[in-house]
């Protein structure tokens, strides 16, 4: 059975585009040309993905992207943006898109993009983990990698995919210091032609969620000039 994939774009030459090299792809592809129709065809029908247009009428793609994660939609989204429009690209990032690209764009890499969403959707990242291990802990942190769960002083946390991904990669090599670029390959699982603020969003995105306060984090620390290494919490003596 083909994976279901819905295109939303104003543009009609892009929406037809898409379309035609997604099927060559073998996906099945459905359209919607607003906001409005997104949202209401996105909770109506499943989907394994939907590439979004971050310009649209009636209800652009950011409260699009936040809507369906406020109703707890998590389907994967690669959203389209203007070329250099970076504070809308950041922002769709910390609504819980889980990738983007710039326009012009080919269609080849979009179907690139998309196979490699798809397969870090399908594929739990549990290799490192112990398969006899329920969960994972650091500090007051729970992590339940079967169930795609974590659990925050016992209080669930909603976490997007690519979140729940990140951070478990980050409790599989706890103690370790990773660069962007690391956690970039492994996360997303290709180059990321060498730009990293998707890694520094999330990382942001996660600290909100676990951490006491952002401004003095106590779980996932920054090293400077390096990356970010997940630790336990240092007790008050």
């Amino acid at each position: 059975m083909s994976q279901r994939i819905l295109v939303v774009d104003d543009e009609e030459s892009i929406v037809t585009l898409l379309q035609f090299n997604l099927e060559q792809a073998g996906y099945e592809v459905v359209t919607a040309n607003d906001g409005a129709k997104a949202l209401q065809i996105a909770q109506a029908e499943s989907f394994h993905l939907m590439v979004l247009d971050l310009m649209l009428p009636e209800v652009n793609g950011l409260d699009v992207c936040k809507q369906l994660r406020e109703n707890k939609v998590q389907i994967p989204i690669l959203m389209l943006t203007a070329k250099d429009d970076e504070f809308d690209t950041v922002l769709g990032l910390e609504l819980g898109a889980d990738d983007y690209m710039t326009k012009p764009f080919s269609p080849r890499e979009v179907v690139a993009r998309v196979r490699a969403i798809l397969r870090r959707a399908q594929t739990k990242i549990v290799d490192e983990a112990e398969a006899s291990d329920d969960y994972l802990v650091c500090g007051d942190v729970k992590l339940y990698p079967d169930n795609y769960e974590v659990f925050y002083k016992e209080r669930s946390l909603e976490l997007t995919p690519k979140e729940f991904e990140l951070l478990l990669y980050l409790f599989n090599h706890k103690g370790r210091v990773l660069t962007r670029d690391q956690l970039l390959n492994a996360v997303w699982n290709y180059e990321f032609v060498g730009d990293t603020r998707i890694v520094d969003v999330h990382i942001s995105h996660l600290r909100e969620k676990i951490e006491p306060s952002t401004k003095k984090p106590i779980y996932i620390k920054t090293i400077r000039g390096l990356g970010y290494k997940l630790e336990e919490p240092q007790l008050d003596a």
